[in-house]
């Protein structure tokens, strides 16, 4: 008997080696860089990187005449300033071998550490460097979009400060748990194809923290505060349109299907709620205007950016379309509220963010990729549940956590410039200069 016993263990033991170690067992994928996806690749991460000049357009026409330069600076300073964080530490946090169970990169790859020419476990197909400057273009304009809450009033000083503490200690971890391996992504099984809980909803919620600890600009609700150059910002919404493309279709990571469809996905969105925010407020004031028009363009593509490559056209339509109407809800609630949320980071990126998210978990279907899941309408409540979950732990994070850096930059420097600076603008108290010179 004992022998017979030996020897069903040893068979066991056999069967079992034979099914981990087998020669019919799938091997990984081969990694091979292949030029098509490459070249893609760098289109697209040469497209987002036009994202974020093109925010600062985009946000430097809304604000006075007297601030257009320092909202321009606040978004070019995140493009180089970044960059270089992104190099050094950010992109290891971000997707470096995970650590402490899905919390946080390590930093094996510090400086770029062994990330070179070859494909790496995330892309199989492009070089590690090429993955590594795409991700690096989101690390850049997130912290852009935050200045929108604040802007005509932080201090140049505090913004670059708590941008470089935000990004390592917010974006990052945040970033690995969706993208990186972490517990979002890897473990919870959440959907976030290009950003709307990494980007959009990130960034939105640090703008609220912003907002309740600075406080509003001086006259805010009394003195008349308009935009000063919408051509300006309407070209600023234009190239963020474009650049999007690059934004959610190159988030494919290869030149094929996966990407057209994003690309599809992503025009629509953005037309649709273009034209359901102008028919909404054409509705509630009785004019349609160009700022609604191109708010409304942008919301949907915040809206569509975490659905982009799980969800079909017609889906698209309905998100972007709810977009619209949620996101000039939410923008026209802000004065009842009386928070001054400048250029209305929360209303779009933080609303349109939140309801792409949840619409992922709706409209989502396996149908047009595989390697999604199906949402609620296709007969699985259970992602919807799952990206409320992502949804509310990103808030709760984000929220704590850029308070607490907000306080710190607060001791260190202070967070906003003094009213005589605020008086005379940003341009020529903080900067030395000024947008216009109408004497020449």
């Amino acid at each position: 008997m004992k022998r017979f016993v030996m020897l069903i263990l040893a068979a066991c033991i056999v069967f079992l080696a034979a099914a981990a170690f087998g020669e019919d067992a799938a091997p990984p994928p081969p990694k091979v860089v292949n030029s098509g996806d490459t070249a893609w690749m760098l289109v697209s991460t040469a497209l987002v990187m036009l994202m974020t000049p093109g925010l600062g357009l985009f946000y430097a026409g809304m604000v006075r005449r007297k601030n257009v330069l320092g909202t321009i600076m606040q978004s070019f300073s995140m493009l180089c300033m970044v960059s270089v964080i992104w190099v050094l530490w950010g992109y290891t946090l971000s997707f470096g071998p995970d650590k402490l169970g899905g919390l946080i990169g390590g930093l094996e790859w510090f400086g770029l550490n062994t990330v070179g020419q070859e494909p790496s476990n995330y892309a199989t197909t492009i070089p590690h460097l090429v993955f590594m400057m795409f991700q690096g273009m989101f690390a850049i304009i997130t912290p852009a979009l935050i200045t929108g809450a604040f802007a005509e009033r932080m201090k140049f000083s505090a913004l670059m400060l708590f941008s470089a503490l935000w990004l390592t200690f917010v974006y990052s971890p945040l970033c690995h748990w969706v993208w990186g391996g972490g517990w979002i992504g890897a473990k919870l099984g959440a959907l976030d194809f290009a950003g709307g809980t990494v980007v959009h909803i990130n960034s939105a919620v640090a703008a609220i923290a912003a907002v309740i600890l600075i406080g509003k600009r001086k006259g805010y609700g009394r003195v008349p505060m308009p935009p000063h150059n919408l051509p300006m910002t309407i070209t600023g919404a234009a190239l963020l349109w474009f650049g999007w493309f690059g934004f959610n279709a190159g988030s494919a990571l290869t030149s094929g299907g996966l990407a057209s469809l994003a690309f599809v996905t992503t025009n629509t969105a953005s037309a649709a709620a273009a034209m359901a925010w102008m028919l909404a407020e054409w509705i509630h004031r009785g004019k349609p205007t160009a700022l609604g028009i191109a708010s409304g363009a942008v919301a949907g593509l915040v809206a569509i950016t975490p659905a982009a490559g799980f969800v079909t056209p017609l889906s698209s339509i309905l998100i972007g379309a709810g977009a619209g109407v949620i996101c000039y809800t939410a923008v026209s609630l802000r004065p009842k509220l009386g928070y001054d949320d400048s250029l209305d980071v929360i209303g779009v990126h933080g609303a349109g963010g939140t309801w792409g998210a949840l619409a992922t978990g709706l409209f989502a279907t396996v149908s047009v990729n595989s390697a999604g899941k199906d949402g609620l309408f296709y007969g699985n409540a259970q992602l919807l549940l799952t990206q409320l979950i992502a949804i509310v732990a990103t808030y709760v994070f984000v929220f704590i956590a850029s308070i607490a850096l907000l306080k710190i930059v607060d001791m260190i420097v202070g967070l906003r410039v003094d009213e005589e600076d605020e008086a005379t603008g940003l341009d020529l108290a903080v900067h030395g200069e000024n947008g216009y010179d109408f004497e020449t």
